[in-house]
C-alpha cells in the first residue's frame, strides 16, 4: 500500500502546485461583477482557454498531452500503460463531475445575476425552466452583458458544482504534469500548470463557476486518482 501511494507522490505534488497557483490567482485577480465589460482580447483569451478543456476541444487536448510519451520515445509497452491510465481517470472524472452536479445542484453564479436583472425570480426557478426557456431568459440578459459571457450561459445551463472544465485541466496536471516532472520536463510541466491556472480563471471570468467550484474539483481529482492502477514509468527519455 506504502508502495502504491509513493508512486502517486510526484503526481500529487503537480496537482499541489497547480492549486497554489490557482489560489494564488484568484486571490490576485478577483472575479469583477458580471455585467462588468470585458474587452475582446480578455474575452477571446477567457473563450480559447475554457475551449481547451471543454466539448468537444478537450479531445484535442486530451490527444496532444497522449502525445508526449510518443515524443519522449518512450517503450510502447509503458506508452499503452500510461494511455490506459489517463483513459481511466478520464472516465472515472466524467462520471464524477455528472453524479457530483446531480446531487448537490448549486445553481451556476450567472443565475445570481440573471435574478438581479429580475429575468427570474431566484436562482433555483432557473432550474425549473426547460430548454427554450433557458435559452430565452439568457438572450434577454444580452441586453447587459457582454457577448463573451452569453455565449457559454447559453450553451451551459446545468449545475455548478463541481467545474467539469476544472475537473479536466486537474486531471490533466495529476497524470501528465506528474509524469512531466517524473521525466524532468520541468519547463513543460510549468506551461501545463499555466495553462491548466488559465482555464479554472476563465470559468470563474465567464459567470461559470464560484472559487469553490474549481477548488473543489481539484479535490474531486485527487480523490479519483486513487483509483488508478499504478505501472512505473523510467525517468529516461
Amino acid at each position: 500500500m506504502m508502495s502504491f501511494i509513493s508512486q502517486k507522490l510526484i503526481n500529487y505534488l503537480a496537482l499541489a502546485l497547480f492549486a497554489l497557483a490557482l489560489f494564488i490567482a484568484i486571490s490576485i485577480f478577483p472575479v469583477p461583477l458580471l455585467s462588468d465589460p470585458i474587452s475582446d482580447a480578455a474575452g477571446l483569451s477567457f473563450t480559447l482557454l475554457t475551449d481547451t478543456a471543454g466539448k468537444p476541444f478537450f479531445l484535442i487536448t486530451t490527444a496532444l498531452l497522449c502525445l508526449l510519451p510518443v515524443f519522449f520515445r518512450l517503450p510502447k509497452k509503458q506508452i499503452i500503460k500510461l494511455w490506459i491510465q489517463f483513459a481511466i481517470l478520464l472516465v472515472l472524472s466524467f462520471g464524477a463531475k455528472t453524479f457530483l452536479k446531480h446531487e448537490t445542484a448549486i445553481p451556476r453564479p450567472y443565475t445570481y445575476e440573471l435574478q438581479r436583472l429580475n429575468l427570474i425570480p431566484s436562482p433555483q426557478d432557473f432550474y425549473q425552466l426547460d430548454k427554450v426557456e433557458k435559452d430565452n431568459v439568457v438572450k434577454k440578459a444580452s441586453a447587459y452583458i457582454s457577448t463573451w459571457r452569453i455565449r457559454h450561459w447559453e450553451g451551459e445551463t446545468n449545475y455548478s458544482f463541481p467545474s467539469g472544465h476544472t475537473i479536466f485541466a486537474a486531471i490533466c496536471i495529476l497524470f501528465w504534469g506528474g509524469f512531466l516532472l517524473r521525466t524532468r520536463h520541468y519547463i513543460l510541466a510549468g506551461g501545463l500548470i499555466t495553462w491548466a491556472v488559465g482555464v479554472g480563471i476563465s470559468r470563474l471570468w465567464l459567470g461559470m463557476h464560484f472559487p469553490s467550484d474549481v477548488m473543489g474539483s481539484i479535490l474531486s481529482a485527487a480523490v479519483l486518482y486513487l483509483f488508478i492502477p499504478e505501472w512505473k514509468v523510467d525517468s529516461e527519455n
